[in-house]
Formats: structure tokens, C-alpha cells, sequence
């Protein structure tokens, strides 16, 4: 399935954010890592669940909806 631009967009805000906060977890000190991690591994899950679903873009006239 292809994606129009708007979702495509989504999918990758998505993917950046998941990197980010991946990224976060590496960096902490292990003191941080202890009281952090659990908080960054729920962020991670809450994104990662997500639900970004392809809009349909329909036609109406002159206008496009999506």
C-alpha cells in the first residue's frame, strides 16, 4: 500500500520520535537508567501503539478530503 504525503509524514514523525527516545534510554548514566527506564519503555510502548491508519482521499467536487 502507498501512502499519500499527510500519512506518510505520520509514519515518520512516528519513526523519529521512537529513535529519540531509544536514544534518550542509551544515554542515560546506569543511576538515571534505574529510575528512567521504566518511564521511557512505557513512552516507547504508548507511540509505538499508536494507531495511524492511511486516510483515503476522496474527491468531492473541487475539493480533496482526507
Amino acid at each position: 500500500m502507498s501512502y499519500c504525503e499527510h500519512c506518510e509524514g505520520q509514519r515518520f514523525d512516528r519513526a523519529r520520535v521512537l529513535r529519540a527516545l531509544r536514544q534518550v534510554r542509551k544515554e542515560l548514566s546506569p543511576a538515571d537508567r534505574r529510575t528512567c527506564d521504566a518511564v521511557l519503555a512505557r513512552a516507547v510502548q504508548a507511540v509505538k501503539a499508536l494507531d495511524l491508519p492511511h486516510l483515503e482521499v476522496v474527491e468531492v467536487g473541487n475539493e480533496i478530503i482526507h
